[in-house]
């Protein structure tokens, strides 16, 4: 299997093993000196077992599934829809995979909807 492949294969498995809460395929996935950073909140996590335990301990129903991934080498990215009880967002999240095939690092972006400014809608569609 070519790096592109590896790594959109490694993206597709980090989600499913999340969603089933498969911690021991999930934990297989990453490096030991894994990073994960959600910028919104200025948050950065370093190791494979710290890493594990906030996934373990994240609060509330939530969901995830893949919408789509696009990988170039050993870096992909993943377009994920995800859901707390009735509550929806998008993420898109960046991976970075290692020589070995694990994931290495990991960039989480949520964002938050928001009203754009006043003055274009003679040029936008809202949906």
């Amino acid at each position: 299997m070519d790096e592109t492949s590896q790594s959109r294969h490694a993206v597709h498995a980090y989600v499913d093993s999340a969603e089933q809460r498969d911690w021991e395929r999930f934990g297989a996935l990453l490096a030991e000196d894994v990073v994960y950073e959600m910028p919104q909140t200025r948050e950065r996590i370093r190791g494979k077992s710290a890493f594990l335990q906030f996934n373990m301990e994240y609060p509330g129903d939530w969901h995830l599934r893949v919408r789509r991934v696009v990988a170039d080498g050993r870096h992909a990215a993943a377009w994920i829809d995800a859901r707390v009880g009735t509550g929806h967002q998008d993420a898109c999240v960046w991976f970075e995979i290692s020589d070995q095939g694990l994931i290495s690092r990991i960039v989480d972006y949520w964002p938050e909807p928001y009203d754009p400014p006043s003055g274009r809608e003679h040029l936008v569609e809202r949906w």
